[in-house]
């Protein structure tokens, strides 16, 4: 029975975990053509925006690639808003015919927020601190979701979650791991703002 992900995809993981002030992205290095892996380090996280966003991706390469380079530059056009620039990326993926033969998915982070942008156009934000895509993204994320309650760090979690699922997924981790963390503690959450409103009240 013929597999319903594309050929492309295969051995594939990347996954974002934020925790206590901190986001990481982390990604196999595979690259494979069919069956064979031709490629084992490959970056497949990499950073954006001059440094304030890590973008990650899963599947056909040169897509990707071409993804990133439209993602940028939205986030020249909108600098410090991520999600306006994914939004308007994915207005371009579903008008833009071009666009929409492109076969990738990515995960980008910043300081506020963390959002996978489909295949389809789509602009995913979890309801959780932790993603992951690609045909070892499953794996990966329900790993991290053990992991997440525990006293490992952000960039733990995502090293251990990638080394459980590269045991279902043809063992495409690579070593190091290729991972990327930003510190987001400056950023307010929401019960720290609110208290601030209180006390200025």
């Amino acid at each position: 029975m013929q597999s319903p992900l594309p050929e492309a995809w295969h051995g594939t993981t990347i996954l974002t975990v934020r925790k206590d002030g901190i986001v990481a992205v982390g990604g196999d290095g595979q690259v494979s053509i069919g069956q064979t892996i031709v490629k084992a380090n490959a970056k497949k996280v990499r950073r954006l925006a001059k440094g304030d966003v890590i973008g990650g991706f899963a599947g056909a390469t040169a897509d990707a690639f071409t993804l990133f380079e439209r993602l940028e530059g939205k986030l020249e056009q909108y600098p410090g808003q991520l999600m306006r620039a994914a939004v308007e990326l994915a207005k371009d993926w579903r008008t833009d015919r071009y666009l929409r033969r492109l076969e990738a998915m990515m995960i980008v982070a910043d300081a506020r927020v963390s959002l996978v942008l489909t295949g389809t156009g789509d602009v995913l934000e979890p309801e959780s601190s932790v993603m992951g895509i690609g045909s070892g993204g499953n794996y990966a994320l329900a790993a991290a979701r053990a992991l997440v309650d525990t006293d490992m760090t952000a960039e733990a979690i995502v090293r251990k979650a990638m080394a459980i699922a590269a045991i279902p997924s043809s063992g495409s981790i690579t070593s190091p791991l290729p991972l990327i963390t930003k510190r987001c503690s400056a950023v307010p959450t929401t019960s720290n703002a609110s208290s601030r409103r209180k006390a200025r009240s």
